[in-house]
């Protein structure tokens, strides 16, 4: 227990100075026994050469006790000689006096060369007996050079202290008795503990601060090269740290895990780091906190783990185990903190939906009540998608029901399952700690089983920042930010996060992961042709940086050799261009720059002039079933499943004039139906549009309704703009997409949320062989009704739009509209055009606005 009136063998200072209790109303037991010196400190010299044959292996022909057997040893050697010791002084029961431990000896977690944590409790002594006793207890260990930290208190004092200094107060709640008088430990432990509980809530905030600042200290286990297996995230300190928001009865002791858990959750965890850091303290013939590089393999060795890699793997699993159980446990906590002030004025959390089967509640993101895992096989990633959008946990209760209720998913996915899995994907670096959520509860690997080859596997590079699963997920956070760069978005942040999917199981990574990458594509429902694009960007993922960086630019070969690879698909090329980018800022500072950039730059440039050219989008075709309708006349709206659960076919066919689709595309927005794809079409004077749409909660509204409230709309009795607006305002009140301040202990502080992207858009110009035709096709992130405000937009500017081709990939959008911009077709009118675009499309925050805690 920290004290400031600890010492080791380095220096002494008298008891009775440390003693400062008020002399009892009754008379004192003596307590008798050899003074200090030479006299006294023999047994405890037999003490240290005891510790010292332990270490060493015990007695010729004895085998080499392992860590857990270690520690248990030092346990029970060190109780005997201080029970021995304390009865031999009179310390016994009903004497006054109680020797009490904490620290590693109050935990039964004593390791090889750990301090021995004392405490002599007195009920309020008289100040020279309890001098003279203390130094009969503290000298001989002194002399054996046994490191000592220890205080000598009254329980009154021992309370003060634990009330005043929080480290001192974790320290006496892992209190235990070891000889004297056991009510006095008694009283100590449960006056600790209740003054802990009763005090929880004004000493939270501090608690917290002190274990944000040891984190910053110390970094994380899971990604450092050489962790403080004590101090760092996700390692010992932790564990005591949950311990402490357990006797507070304000979380469980290990919270969201269960026993079916990846590593075999946090009690292992637990015993995993404490192995480690017993032969750390063997290995170095010291106290030690920080595992060397040099020490790594001899300590794996030791373990019958393997190598230093082996070991490091076991470490992330370990300490990323224990990192999740903390996040929780301190996200249970401070919902559970009593509300002080006005706070307790404020109405309990509501339950607000935020997707189907899904709602927020205290701050975090749970089932609906009328949820049912096992019948819903997208319920996972859509939960994901909700969380990483909004940025809210998910809760701990939710992630265990669908671990022990959702199904697997069958193959081909269902098609609203892939497009989750690309709104997550598609979040940036919000959709690390979601994935590393499903990843500790088995989730992750239920979706990707491949996963569990990779997960917490350390990277053979020293460049490498992070592990190769995590690495996986920081480039498609990377990759997210470029997929307006792309016309297939959807395939950039799976290759993204397949790329090195074939690392841990020999071979070439990308010739394994290749093969991989295509039975998950085929899996995930990907169509065959985009599986086929997918295993190519696994497997040529190294193919842009290590030409442009390793062969001459200048030699027609080269480049004629990496169109070769990529089979002259521009799209392929594209990808490949973006993801080297992703994964060079993924793997670590100062991997990716100007040099880099330039070069891969100019290979991609020159591959782009021996491909020379890319299709252009082209109108859809006009059902038969449309055009009867259309010949009639009038206005008609169909409504049909699509080809996927969850997804609706609509065809609204009315009068071809200005504003038509705006009014469309807003009327199934202010509905709830997401527009996945759209196909618009013209015959026989009227507008034939195809929506493929998916509603936010339920099924969708009947076609007549539809109808009647485009008629409206198309008759002046509908504000769609207006409505739309209040429809976003109502979705976004949940969606909380920058600085959502949680003020510990008190009620949850909403900030405004402010619609900002995680790339920028981008518009493209593509001219078409009809002089009074030319395409712009969008590449954004979506948001409610951006079809209609698109739409409207155009038209705003003059835009007549011929048709459409409209998809939605996840959170992004890939929109082409051929516009006829009649004779004032100039690059100013483009301008203009494009600005009108922009302006109703999510863009990236602005520098000093961005969330840095991403």
């Amino acid at each position: 227990m920290p004290s400031d009136e600890g010492h080791t063998e380095s220096g002494r200072t008298s008891s009775a100075a440390r003693a400062s209790g008020t002399p009892g109303p009754g008379p004192v037991a003596h307590a008798a026994g050899p003074g200090p010196g030479p006299s006294g400190g023999g047994a405890a010299a037999d003490l240290a050469r005891a510790r010292t044959q332990l270490l060493d292996g015990g007695a010729k022909g004895s085998r080499r006790l392992d860590a857990p057997a270690l520690r248990h040893a030092l346990v029970d050697l060190h109780e005997f000689w201080l029970t021995t010791k304390a009865n031999e002084l009179g310390i016994k029961p009903d004497c006054g006096f109680a020797l009490v431990a904490v620290g590693g000896l109050g935990r039964r977690e004593l390791l090889p060369y750990s301090d021995l944590d004392l405490v002599l409790l007195h009920d309020d002594m008289d100040v020279a007996v309890v001098s003279e006793l203390a130094d009969r207890l503290w000298y001989p260990l002194w002399d054996a050079h046994i490191k000592l930290d220890h205080s000598v208190r009254s329980i009154a004092q021992a309370l003060q202290v634990a009330a005043s200094d929080v480290p001192a107060s974790l320290g006496m709640l892992e209190a235990r008795h070891i000889a004297g008088d056991v009510e006095l430990t008694n009283l100590l432990i449960s006056g600790v503990q209740r003054q802990w509980r009763t005090d929880i809530r004004y000493r939270f905030d501090d608690l917290i601060e002190q274990t944000e600042a040891r984190w910053a200290r110390s970094g994380e286990i899971a990604h450092r090269a050489e962790p403080d297996l004590k101090s760092g995230r996700g390692g010992l300190r932790d564990i005591q740290l949950l311990g402490a928001l357990s006797i507070a009865q304000l979380t469980d002791s290990a919270p969201g895990l269960g026993p079916d858990t990846p590593g075999g959750g946090l009690a292992f965890a637990h015993r995993r780091l404490l192995d480690v850091r017993t032969e750390l303290h063997r290995v170095a013939g010291r106290a030690r906190d920080q595992l060397r590089a040099q020490d790594a393999d001899e300590i794996g060795a030791a373990l019958r783990i393997g190598d230093r890699f082996d070991l490091a793997r076991t470490l992330s699993d370990s300490a990323r185990t224990v990192s999740y159980s903390v996040e929780v446990g301190i996200r249970t906590a401070a919902n559970a903190i009593p509300r002080r002030g006005l706070a307790r004025l404020r109405r309990a959390p509501v339950r607000r939906p935020l997707d189907e089967g899904v709602v927020e509640h205290a701050g975090e993101v749970v089932l609906a009540r009328d949820a049912r895992p096992k019948k819903d096989p997208a319920l996972v990633t859509r939960v994901a998608a909700v969380s990483a959008q909004t940025s809210l946990p998910i809760s701990a209760s939710t992630l265990g029901r669908l671990a022990d209720n959702a199904p697997e998913l069958r193959e081909p996915w269902p098609k609203d399952a892939l497009d989750e899995l690309l709104v997550l994907l598609g979040s940036g670096h919000r959709a690390v700690s979601v994935v590393e959520a499903l990843d500790r509860t088995g989730l992750w690997g239920r979706l990707l089983p491949e996963w569990g080859a990779i997960r917490d596997l350390p990277p053979r590079d020293a460049v490498h920042t992070w592990t190769v699963d995590r690495h996986l997920v920081e480039t498609a956070a990377y990759a997210s930010a470029f997929t307006t760069r792309v016309s297939r978005p959807d395939l950039l942040v799976l290759g993204a996060l397949l790329h090195d999917i074939g690392k841990g199981r020999g071979g070439d990574h990308s010739v394994v992961g290749a093969e991989l990458a295509t039975h998950i594509g085929r899996r995930m429902g990907l169509w065959p042709s985009d599986v086929d694009v997918l295993a190519a960007m696994v497997r040529h993922h190294l193919l842009l940086p290590e030409t442009a960086t390793r062969r001459d630019l200048d030699d027609p070969a080269t480049v004629q050799r990496v169109v070769d690879a990529v089979g002259g698909d521009s799209t392929l090329l594209e990808l490949l261009h973006a993801l080297a980018e992703a994964d060079s800022l993924a793997t670590g500072p100062g991997v990716w720059g100007d040099w880099k950039s330039t070069l891969i730059g100019e290979l991609v440039r020159r591959c782009r002039m021996v491909m020379a050219g890319e299709p252009l989008p082209e109108p859809a075709l006009v059902a038969d079933e449309h055009r009867e309708l259309a010949e009639r006349g009038g206005v008609h709206v169909t409504l049909v499943p699509a080809d996927s659960p969850h997804t609706w076919r609509v065809t609204m066919i009315a009068p071809d004039g200005p504003g038509l689709l705006s009014r469309e595309a807003g009327v199934l927005a202010m509905h709830g139906l997401r527009v996945l794809s759209a196909s618009l079409a013209a015959y026989a004077g009227s507008a034939v549009d195809t929506f493929v749409v998916s509603p936010r909660f339920g099924t969708p509204p009947q076609a007549g309704l539809l109808r009647q409230e485009l008629v409206r709309a198309n008759g002046g009795d509908l504000d769609v703009a207006a409505a739309l607006d209040a429809r976003e305002s109502e979705v976004r009140e949940s969606e909380v997409r920058e600085s959502r301040a949680v003020q510990v202990g008190e009620d949850r502080v909403d900030a405004v949320p402010v619609l900002y992207a995680t790339a920028p858009p981008r518009v493209l110009w593509w001219e078409t062989d009809a002089p009074d035709e030319v395409i712009l096709e969008l590449r954004a992130e979506d948001r409610v009704g951006l079809l209609s405000r698109l739409a409207s937009a155009l038209e705003s500017v003059g835009a007549d739009i011929r048709w459409a081709r409209v998809t939605t990939r996840g959170a992004s959008v890939v929109d082409a509209f051929c516009l006829d911009l009649g004779s004032g077709d100039s690059r100013a009118t483009r301008e203009q055009v494009e600005n009108a675009v922009l302006a109703v499309v999510p863009r990236p925050a602005p520098a000093k606005q961005a969330d840095t805690a991403d």
